[in-house]
């Protein structure tokens, strides 16, 4: 039986180095597009190039939105898609135990991944889906460091790493740019929407109202929290509750 095919495009915003000089956060999102949808999702960003007043087949980046007003419709006009499920990682570094310093860029981000896989395969299982993944491409990434860490990760299946194997890709993710493959353009939004709620402008400001515009897109998986499936918080204590209060009203 030829099982139903879903789509994770996955996307960071933040810096991943965990050094005292780089941001405060840094956060990985994936949008989940079911195989019928895509069409839908490839209509979402015309519709909001136009929105946006950008020309037909423009890559749109968060970053060039410039305006408060764009990025909030942006993130409001994502999170009333029904086609997108979105599930993201919040890495809290200055919450990190002092240990986790001292992973190197890479190591952080797939550490980060992992988690986010985790997930993603959680939920392709529960839909009795497979999933395939296309993570955004990163400066000095590789896909043979993608590949070795694959092979890391299901070495250590049942143990420290409890990813759903049956319900991935067994040929693995592959990495591509927004500009090729567009629907990757929804992962920059929801990334770059989700990290301006936690990590703070040059005046100390946050914005969590974009996350919050999201937040009916989020994967939620019967009554559990939130933060253990489409808002993972890591680490998730007593400091990062204290400190992101407003998460539990998501």
């Amino acid at each position: 039986m030829v099982l139903p095919k879903l789509h994770a495009f996955i996307d960071e915003a933040g810096q991943r180095s965990r050094s005292q000089k780089s941001s405060d956060h840094f956060v990985m999102s994936a949008v989940v597009v079911a195989d019928a949808d895509l069409p839908r999702a490839a209509a979402f960003l015309a519709s909001l190039r136009t929105d946006l007043r950008r020309r037909p087949g423009d890559t749109l980046h968060w970053q060039n939105f410039k305006s408060h007003t764009d990025r909030l419709h942006a993130a409001r006009s994502l999170g009333a898609q029904e086609w997108a499920t979105i599930s993201s990682v919040v890495v809290c570094k200055r919450h990190l135990p002092a240990g986790a310093t001292r992973l190197n860029d890479d190591q952080a981000y797939l550490y980060t991944f992992r988690f986010l896989l985790e997930r993603l395969s959680w939920l392709a299982r529960d839909s009795g889906s497979v999933l395939e993944y296309t993570l955004a491409h990163v400066v000095r990434f590789k896909i043979a460091k993608l590949r070795e860490y694959e092979s890391i990760l299901q070495a250590q299946d049942g143990t420290e790493c409890r990813v759903a194997w049956p319900s991935l890709d067994p040929h693995g993710g592959r990495l591509a740019q927004p500009s090729g493959v567009e629907v990757l353009q929804c992962a920059d939004l929801a990334a770059s929407a989700t990290y301006a709620g936690f990590n703070a402008d040059r005046f100390g400001n946050t914005e969590p109202r974009y996350l919050q515009e999201l937040s009916p897109r989020l994967y939620r998986r019967g009554l559990a929290p939130l933060t253990s499936y489409g808002l993972k918080m890591h680490p998730w204590n007593n400091s990062t509750k204290a400190a992101y209060p407003w998460v539990a009203a998501l």
